[in-house]
């Protein structure tokens, strides 16, 4: 696989994942809140906190995914291992982590302010988890990048 191959494949995931993320924060989220106001009115005035509370948690997810971007566009231009592209991967990988730092104090706020049910605060625990393990593998695939990029430098400057 060529590098221009590999990056229009991974474009194509992320324009995948933009839409995917558009479809579910622009149209789901909304549309079961709604339908969960209906059915359960005690809960209709946490509709507006937790629609605006998802919301803001998809920034960093966008944030990351333009990141990536930006990294396809590097593998395009054969700069695969290059300290831009362990720079963005250091981003996503803090982007990760406040993302689900936000989304856990954010859940708990809402457990204390009584517009949750614990049982919620405990299944976003797998969300909080999977930001986790995102932050993680770019913090590792920065850190290898990174290395990578010093090597090639140095080979680079060797005749």
């Amino acid at each position: 696989m060529t590098q221009k191959s590999l990056s229009k494949w991974l474009k194509g995931i992320i324009l995948g994942i933009i839409v995917c993320g558009i479809i579910i924060y622009g149209f789901l989220i909304p549309m079961f809140g709604k339908d969960l106001a209906v059915e359960n009115p005690e809960f209709a005035h946490c509709y507006y906190p937790w629609l605006v509370m998802l919301w803001i948690s998809a920034i960093p997810c966008c944030l990351g995914l333009y990141h990536g971007w930006k990294i396809t566009v590097e593998i395009a231009g054969d700069n695969s291992f290059s300290y831009e592209n362990a720079r963005h991967l250091k981003h996503i990988c803090m982007l990760a982590l406040a993302d689900s730092a936000y989304f856990f104090v954010s859940n708990l706020a809402f457990l204390f302010l009584n517009m949750s049910h614990p049982a919620v605060l405990l299944a976003s625990l797998f969300v909080d988890f999977a930001g986790v393990v995102v932050a993680v593998m770019a913090a590792a695939l920065s850190h290898l990048v990174l290395k990578a990029a010093k090597i090639q430098q140095e080979n680079q400057l060797t005749i």
